[in-house]
């Protein structure tokens, strides 16, 4: 089982900037394919962003498209999302998953979840 921890979540003002992090401290993330997921309070887990294990394929969800980026540092076995300009309905428990073949938004293909971090959004 890979152990994925998220870090970088908090209270942030509209319009700011925040950056997630996750991690597998026991294993390596370079042939699994990363998934950023969101749950917001009373509502259904929903697609962030897909990161594939190697290539330029990444790409986000139409409702934070051109706001927010999913990258990876293979080196630090790392993997990122940038959030720019967010908004109050952004306020959700962010999640890393990752899976081998699982590129793309459908959960379900996403084997390893992390604990997800809170980030909220208010002024």
């Amino acid at each position: 089982q890979v152990q994925l921890v998220e870090s970088g979540g908090g209270l942030v003002q509209p319009g700011n900037s925040l950056r997630l992090s996750c991690t597998a401290s026991q294993d390596s993330l370079s042939a699994f394919d990363m998934g950023w997921f969101r749950q917001a309070q009373g509502k259904e887990r929903e697609f962030v962003a897909t990161i594939p294990w190697r290539g330029d394929d990444a790409f986000s969800a139409d409702s934070v498209k051109g706001r927010f980026t999913g990258f990876r540092d293979s080196a630090k076995n790392m993997v990122y999302l940038q959030m720019n300009n967010l908004k109050p309905e952004d306020t959700a428990v962010y999640y890393c998953a990752a899976g081998i073949g699982a590129w793309g938004s459908d959960p379900s293909r996403y084997n390893h979840w992390g604990p997800g971090t809170q980030v909220t959004v208010s002024s």
